[in-house]
């Protein structure tokens, strides 16, 4: 049966491959009624993705902390995805930030910028500071970060209950209470194993929807040094940096990447690494073998704080924005924009176009004209897809590394 298994994977990789070339031809017809079939379909995917993000997240935490409570194998996962997780993300930052130096985008005419102005969407800008982002961190009631999908307040959340549980006296009533937890997952990983089975339909009304998008000229191919440096920033970091760092520790990148493919290709057209979570884990568990202990705490950790494509989008956005706006960018400016870029990126919510609103906020906070931030925002559209499908492709790397280096030094998950 084990012998069958990369056959079957190999069929369903061919199959989805036929459902994107078969969804972007459909999409580029033009055909109103198919699109509109297809718009719909894309958005009951979403929802169902979204549906199941949540208690996906929130479980993953709390069952896996419950397990480990204090334990140092906790401190050990933790410290490996912590440090991983940094070193990858500094090195999408320092990739992008010696691309731009290399090609070295020039400015763009002022009438340009003030046509785009009008495109800013500055009602985001009002909840958007950096001081109040992190204070949502922290709640105020239980149900609102679930009703809201504030990621980083679930974790918060699950953390907290997770460790309680795990600190609380070993009774009767701890038990009954772990066991119906444990029960709930199976239950969601049972619906995620469904949603993975109908997937094709959903990735041919992705490409469908976005082919559609591109012949209508919603999305335009602008600003040519600067996307260069964005789009090749991220295929740098996703062809060979991280398949470097699979390779420094003894793993195979192709296996990695064949393996979690399900979940980029999720990640590809939902733009959520938090929506793209389920399939994620479920790719990691059924395809990678990874341990679940190392999975379920290490993915939905680096769902918010790994975030490679985000890290060198604000870098590289920042950087040309404020170069359009007169700021003198020196090296040390530069340097520290690096670090900057790393923190948001790490506190960015992993969410569709989170890390535009944030380039956005920062680059408010410092006084940069934002006209240039509406020049881009048709384009995003494709740069969002790509980094978060190298955003899930990073937490692949930092998991499978941290389940590699962790191997037969932790006991098997309940």
């Amino acid at each position: 049966m084990e012998a069958n298994r990369p056959q079957g994977q190999g069929r369903q990789l061919v199959l989805w491959i036929a459902a994107l070339v078969v969804g972007g031809f459909l999409g580029c017809m033009g055909i109103a009624q198919i699109n509109e079939l297809f718009s719909f379909i894309a958005a009951v995917f979403t929802r169902l993705f979204q549906f199941i993000a949540v208690p996906t997240i929130a479980l993953a935490v709390i069952t896996t902390l419950s397990e480990l409570g204090a334990d140092k194998n906790t401190k050990s996962i933790f410290a490996h995805a912590v440090t991983y997780t940094l070193l990858t993300t500094f090195a999408a930052a320092f990739v992008g930030l010696a691309l731009y130096l290399w090609v070295a985008p020039g400015n763009l005419p002022a009438e340009v910028i003030g046509r785009g102005a009008a495109d800013v969407p500055l009602e985001k800008l009002g909840s958007l500071s950096y001081y109040n982002h992190f204070l949502t961190v922290v709640p105020n009631n239980m149900l609102q970060p679930f009703l809201s999908g504030n990621v980083l307040s679930i974790i918060f959340i699950a953390a907290a209950a997770g460790l309680g549980l795990a600190f609380m006296p070993k009774t009767e009533n701890r038990a009954t209470l772990l066991k119906g937890l444990l029960g709930a997952q199976e239950l969601l990983f049972t619906l995620i194993r469904g949603l993975l089975w109908i997937l094709p339909l959903g990735i041919m009304a992705f490409a469908a929807e976005l082919s559609a998008q591109i012949a209508a000229g919603v999305i335009v191919g602008a600003l040519g040094k600067y996307v260069a440096v964005v789009l090749g920033g991220n295929a740098i970091q996703f062809f060979i940096v991280l398949p470097l760092f699979l390779l420094a520790r003894g793993l195979n990148p192709i296996h990695v990447f064949r393996q979690m493919s399900p979940a980029l290709a999720v990640a590809l057209f939902t733009k959520s690494s938090a929506g793209t979570l389920p399939v994620t884990l479920a790719s990691a568990e059924q395809n990678l073998k990874v341990n679940p202990a190392v999975s379920r705490f290490v993915l939905p950790i680096c769902t918010t704080i790994n975030m490679n494509g985000c890290a060198a989008f604000i870098l590289v956005t920042s950087l040309f924005v404020m170069q359009n706006a007169g700021f003198e960018l020196t090296l040390p400016t530069m340097l520290s924009w690096v670090v900057i870029s790393v923190l948001a990126a790490i506190g960015n919510a992993g969410v569709p176009m989170g890390c535009y609103f944030l380039t956005l906020s920062l680059m408010s906070s410092v006084g940069a004209p934002l006209g240039l931030m509406g020049v881009i925002l048709p384009i995003y559209t494709i740069i969002d897809m790509i980094e978060t499908a190298e955003n899930v492709w990073s937490d692949s790397t930092v998991c499978a590394m941290t389940n590699h280096d962790l191997e037969g030094k932790l006991g098997d998950a309940a």
